[in-house]
């Protein structure tokens, strides 16, 4: 049996998993993990995992591996996972935190799978209607937390109160901040625009009197610009943006080595500079904040991006370490607890 914190991973999650998987854990291991006391429940096909683990030497001496053969794939309804999962890679490593044999989930496997699978098992906190998936996003002066970016398409401005009162937590747990600013995305800050929904949760969070830094409406801009430290929206806008997102970080990313490869000047530059662009690189590096988390769920689950390589794979695992080490469970059950109690001194209709 595994001592310390462990963290439960589907292992054979994601696009070019196991051996992904197990390259992001050495890396992590290799690079932040010296010291950390971490130790790995891996689910997965044990004939596919031991040849990888063999040449992973650090990962190895910490993990267990729990042998299943089952597999969800990327294309998978949840409906179809669901009928068909249990036992599972993910349906496991959900299970283990489930049963407290692991402190938090990991996996980078199918979303809507993970999110059926991680919401029967572990179940909704009380009072709460969906979780959030909740991600980190790059901003001019540090991380902003960005929710929900694929888990519900369709919400109510109840939910869209609770994904700011856990999208907080998270900010606060993650980066010690004392009252980090949260922004409601709309398509403009004056207060007639929106739709019904967002309105609505604007005089909520307007309203309340649990001590919000409640800073109004923000636009798409200020996701990057670092107006807010949390920015609320539905699935459905918050995915199209993260994806936009990371597709932009690409395309720079590409224009940039073109243009300093040209001729003979542009790479005496590039050389002369090498430092700089090195710092420049790793700080659009969607990678370095890869690892979102499902909200509201009693118990931690985080999905790592299905396409990402061991470097993106190993902040996940990072993320997961960070959050297993605060009372950042306890500190969302209180902050929802208080929500719920002024919903219903005032009246509020979920």
């Amino acid at each position: 049996m595994l001592d310390g914190l462990v963290i439960s991973i589907d292992a054979m999650g994601g696009d070019e998993a196991p051996d992904m998987v197990i390259k992001g854990l050495e890396y992590f291991l290799t690079h932040e993990g010296k010291g950390r006391r971490a130790r790995f429940l891996l689910h997965g096909d044990q004939a596919k995992l031991t040849p990888l683990l063999a040449k992973a030497p650090r990962t190895r001496e910490r993990s267990e591996v729990v042998h299943t053969e089952k597999t969800i794939s990327m294309d998978d309804k949840p409906s179809q996972a669901l009928r068909r999962g249990k036992d599972s890679s993910m349906w496991n490593a959900v299970a283990a935190v489930k049963a407290k044999r692991a402190e938090i989930a990991l996996s980078a496997g199918n979303t809507g799978a993970l999110m059926a699978m991680s919401k029967l098992q572990l179940r909704m906190k009380q009072g709460v209607q969906r979780p959030a998936l909740a991600a980190l996003w790059p901003k001019e002066n540090g991380v902003s937390v960005v929710l929900d970016v694929g888990a519900n398409i369709d919400v109510d401005a109840a939910q869209l109160t609770e994904f700011a009162v856990m999208g907080e937590a998270y900010h606060k747990a993650l980066y010690k901040s004392e009252s980090p600013s949260i922004g409601l995305l709309n398509v403009g800050t004056e207060d007639q625009k929106g739709n019904a929904v967002i309105r609505a949760a604007h005089e909520r969070l307007s309203e309340s009197q649990l001590g919000l830094n409640y800073a109004g409406y923000v636009e798409g801009n200020d996701i990057s610009t670092g107006t807010v430290d949390v920015i609320v929206t539905d699935g459905f806008t918050g995915n199209i943006a993260l994806k936009t997102a990371e597709g932009m970080a690409k395309l720079i990313g590409t224009f940039f080595n073109e243009a300093l490869q040209g001729n003979f000047w542009s790479k005496m530059l590039t050389f002369l500079n090498a430092y700089a662009l090195f710092k420049l690189k790793r700080r659009i590096d969607p990678r370095r904040v890869n690892g979102a988390v499902f909200l509201g769920l009693n118990g931690i689950v985080i999905k790592s991006h299905g396409g990402t390589d061991r470097v993106g794979f190993a902040n996940a695992v990072n993320i997961a370490i960070l959050l297993a080490e605060t009372d950042f469970m306890h500190a969302i059950d209180v902050r929802l607890d208080a929500l719920h109690d002024e919903d219903d001194n005032i009246g509020f209709i979920p």
